[in-house]
């Protein structure tokens, strides 16, 4: 039963420009901290390449990185039960997708 005296729920409408639809891709997030926010800097790893570039940045406070924890936390759960246990550490011969050619195997 709803409280008569609690506003009803805002409803909110959320625009999805069609550079930010694309996504970018990150294999690796540094987080930093101060006492009023949080940092989280989203990068790419690319194999032989010594230098990797922030991709994006998102700065919030503690109160939204904790909900966000929350929220992570439970989609995380809600896919493994979907899905099966995500495995965090790497397969045998990682190779990012390619397999590399051997000195004397032909390429097609």
């Amino acid at each position: 039963m709803n409280n008569p005296n609690q506003p009803p729920p805002q409803q909110i409408n959320i625009e999805l420009g069609e550079k930010e639809a694309e996504g970018i891709y990150s294999n690796l997030a540094i987080i930093t901290h101060s006492p009023a926010e949080f940092i989280i800097d989203f990068t790419r790893i690319v194999p032989g390449v010594p230098k990797a570039r922030v991709q994006a940045r998102i700065i919030t406070t503690p109160q939204h990185a904790k909900m966000f924890l929350r929220a992570l936390k439970e989609n995380i759960e809600k896919y493994e039960a979907r899905f099966g246990e995500i495995r965090t550490e790497p397969p045998q011969n990682q190779h990012f997708g390619f397999v590399p050619v051997k000195k004397d195997e032909k390429v097609n």
